[in-house]
């Protein structure tokens, strides 16, 4: 007699797993994404546990001969990259950061009701710097954490999108011991390119909680002949393109002054910013 259980057990099994797994996607539409970010994960784990490890162009010992250190922890981001989207929607720019064509990503993103997306491990390097350089930092993506605020570029930050902000900084500067100087904006790190978070971003507001550096109320004179792209070479700007920089500085410090000229005023939060540098 034929045996008819077999293959319609099969079938039942295989629907109810399509069936799971179309209501996991009904539920949760990155159901799929997120799949594919545990698999990513798995695999990168797999690289570091591996024993011996293995390192491309050198030849690693046989395992007898392997001594592993017990010194050693994992890697820990020492910068934050805050972005505006440019974008019109939370949704939109998380439609983004689960397309694999797009080759962009951020640990966090932020709504303008407050919501905080975290999208990535910490300890992972996502895709949201870009060709950028900050002092000698040549990798920012290597060894900081990008934080995306849902914005078009064009508009004030809401309230409650900079209070979620600076909640969560107070929890990454605890956790990761980021020193204060080390927020900073994504033109900072790359002023020919781009200019987020825009002119109406609060950085005073963030300085006043710990979060990067700030200029005093008294400023002292400088001199005429004050040499301002070397301070902002030394503040970490790069300054290949002086002008560039300059406008990426005063949009962080000056936003009320759109002009790409050395003013007496730049000269002087420059001389007051590179003194607690």
């Amino acid at each position: 007699m034929k045996n008819t259980a077999a293959p319609i057990l099969t079938y039942l099994s295989w629907f109810t797993a399509a069936t799971l797994l179309l209501a996991g996607c009904a539920t949760n539409p990155y159901a799929i994404t997120n799949r594919s970010y545990k698999q990513q994960a798995k695999e990168y784990a797999k690289i570091i546990g591996q024993i011996p490890p293995t390192t491309p162009g050198i030849t690693s010992p046989e395992k007898k001969d392997w001594v592993g250190t017990t010194n050693f922890n994992l890697r820990k981001p020492n910068y934050v990259i805050i972005h505006h989207t440019a974008q019109n929607s939370t949704e939109q720019t998380l439609k983004t950061f689960t397309l694999p064509r797009t080759q962009v990503s951020a640990h966090y993103l932020i709504g303008k009701d407050g919501k905080v997306y975290h999208l990535l491990n910490d300890y992972l390097r996502a895709w949201q710097a870009g060709n950028a350089r900050w002092g000698s930092n040549t990798d920012i993506n290597s060894n900081s954490i990008g934080i995306e605020l849902d914005n078009n570029g064009f508009v004030p930050f809401p309230e409650a999108q900079i209070n979620s902000l600076l909640t969560l900084l107070t929890t990454l500067k605890k956790t990761y011991n980021i020193p204060t100087a080390n927020f900073i904006g994504h033109a900072d790190i790359a002023p020919t390119r781009k200019n987020d978070p825009n002119k109406y971003f609060p950085w005073k507001i963030l300085a006043d909680h710990g979060f990067g550096n700030w200029y005093d109320a008294k400023l002292d004179s400088v001199s005429t002949n004050f040499n301002t792209v070397q301070a902002m070479r030394l503040i970490g700007y790069d300054t290949r393109d002086s002008t560039a920089a300059l406008v990426a500085f005063k949009r962080h410090f000056i936003p009320q002054d759109s002009t790409r000229m050395v003013t007496d005023s730049s000269r002087m939060i420059l001389n007051n910013l590179v003194k607690k540098h």
